[in-house]
């Protein structure tokens, strides 16, 4: 992975009548990564886009696309910039190929050859020159992703983009988007509530919460900083008594209790129990999902 940014956010604030909604964010993007933007409803995810694709103007802060700086080479920087935020806008009464068409004409920079590249890597060649009216949610999108690369852009921006599709079409979706970044080396950034989604599609995620950014980090990171130990034992409350002096603990639902994982002290805290008489019949470390994460790091702030 090239380590020169393909898009660099720093210290962007965005004030709306005096009210501060963007508190610094600040994220870098690498050429052929996934990123995840994860947050609530109302955390900052759209108002952030949207200056990064330049619909609104950050009260203060830089973003770089392709090392271009917006405010200053906004023509330049948006050359590098492919997004769909929400839907993508067709025509359905026009084919997948007549819309491209339509779309290409804007820039004259595109060459005819690139419509064809598009579709090949989308995977639309054989429904191309039908009615999009015809196509099912997933192909819009494609479609749509087609649209935002002619311009063979650096930056991909995708606000939602399993949306409304069904666990196949979502599970089709993710595939592709990975197979983006690989081949193509692009730079995608993935906004959604999907905790599970962003948990297999993405390589970082930064998680915003009321206007900041609380965490940047690889998925793996951050799962595996939240490893949990699960203990079965019996007597229960005496297990839970004696790991109480040694560590946080969490009774499951299921009648086991939970800890950090802590591995040098894990034989420690065992011996303790079975010195005690308690029968440890299983010890197990847990990752937890990105939701019980996400929960954790913002304060018990719901996703939707």
């Amino acid at each position: 992975m090239s380590h020169i940014p393909a898009l660099e956010v720093e210290n962007l604030t965005k004030k709306i009548k005096r009210k501060l909604i963007i508190k610094g964010v600040s994220f870098t993007l690498y050429p052929g990564e996934v990123f995840g933007f994860l947050g609530p409803n109302g955390a900052g995810k759209t108002t952030t886009i949207r200056m990064i694709v330049g619909l609104i103007s950050p009260t203060s802060g830089t973003i770089k696309i392709g090392g271009k700086n917006v405010r200053t080479e906004f023509t330049e920087a948006m050359r590098h910039l492919g997004c769909i935020v929400e839907n993508p806008e067709l025509y359905p009464y026009l084919t997948g190929w007549e819309n491209l068409e339509h779309f290409a004409k804007m820039d004259a920079s595109i060459p005819k050859s690139r419509l064809q590249e598009v579709v090949t890597l989308v995977g639309l060649t054989n429904r191309i020159h039908d009615r999009v009216s015809t196509y099912s949610l997933g192909m819009r999108q494609r479609l749509g992703i087609a649209q935002a690369l002619l311009g063979k852009p650096k930056v991909l921006i995708l606000d939602e983009p399993t949306n409304g599709l069904d666990p196949a079409g979502i599970r089709e979706m993710r595939e592709f988007i990975r197979k983006l970044a690989r081949e193509e080396k692009l730079s995608v950034l993935v906004s959604s509530h999907l905790l599970g989604e962003i948990q297999l599609m993405c390589d970082r995620v930064a998680i915003i919460s009321k206007g900041s950014v609380i965490r940047t980090d690889s998925v793996q990171n951050l799962l595996a900083e939240q490893e949990r130990v699960i203990w079965k034992a019996e007597p229960l409350s005496l297990a839970k008594e004696i790991l109480e002096n040694e560590t946080e603990v969490q009774e499951g639902l299921d009648g086991t209790l939970i800890t950090l994982y802590n591995e040098p002290l894990l034989p420690e805290w065992n011996e303790k129990l079975v010195q005690a008489g308690v029968k440890v019949k299983e010890m197990r470390t847990q990752l937890p999902s990105l939701e019980d994460l996400f929960l954790e790091v913002t304060g018990g702030e719901s996703i939707d």
